[in-house]
């Protein structure tokens, strides 16, 4: 009996992105409204993407079948 075919957990897809090695790419949180009383260099650092921790890794890679 073959086995079901996984979905992709839309919210996950629309969130994570694997990068070349395999590891996932995720945006900063706090950067969507409240902006006026973070400062300049906060806001700069909210906008670069980070890497998803290793300790979440594994939950990512389960949403996310493709990858």
């Amino acid at each position: 009996m073959a086995t079901k075919k996984r979905k992709t957990h839309r919210g996950a897809a629309k969130r994570f992105r694997i990068t070349a090695s395999g590891k996932f790419k995720r945006s900063h949180a706090m950067k969507r409204h409240i902006l006026t009383k973070k400062n300049a260099s906060r806001l700069r650092d909210l906008d670069r993407d980070t890497l998803v921790s290793k300790a979440d890794t594994a939950v990512v890679r389960r949403m996310l079948p493709y990858a």
